[in-house]
């Protein structure tokens, strides 16, 4: 079951679980979607890896199985990749 994190690792933007903005890769490290185009370019930072939009859980079953609370964020930024 994904993790569905809660925030941008670039900016650190909240995305909800039910958010339309979010990109993970693979490893389901987390960009929202300006980052993900305009400083990665669809890239994953961590592992080179093709940033998708994130699915989105269903709102009947967050209450069962919410999202991540864990925030995840690349302190020195994520503008170039490995």
């Amino acid at each position: 079951m994904l993790e569905l994190r809660p925030n941008c690792e670039c900016c650190d933007r909240d995305l909800p679980p039910d958010s339309d903005q979010a990109r993970i890769c693979s490893f389901e490290c987390t960009f929202c979607h300006s980052c993900a185009t305009e400083v990665l370019h669809g890239r994953c930072p961590n592992c080179g890896g093709e940033l998708l939009a994130r699915p989105r859980r269903p709102l009947l079953k967050l209450a069962s199985h919410p999202g991540s609370k864990v925030r995840v964020l690349k302190p020195a930024g994520c503008g170039t990749l490995p």
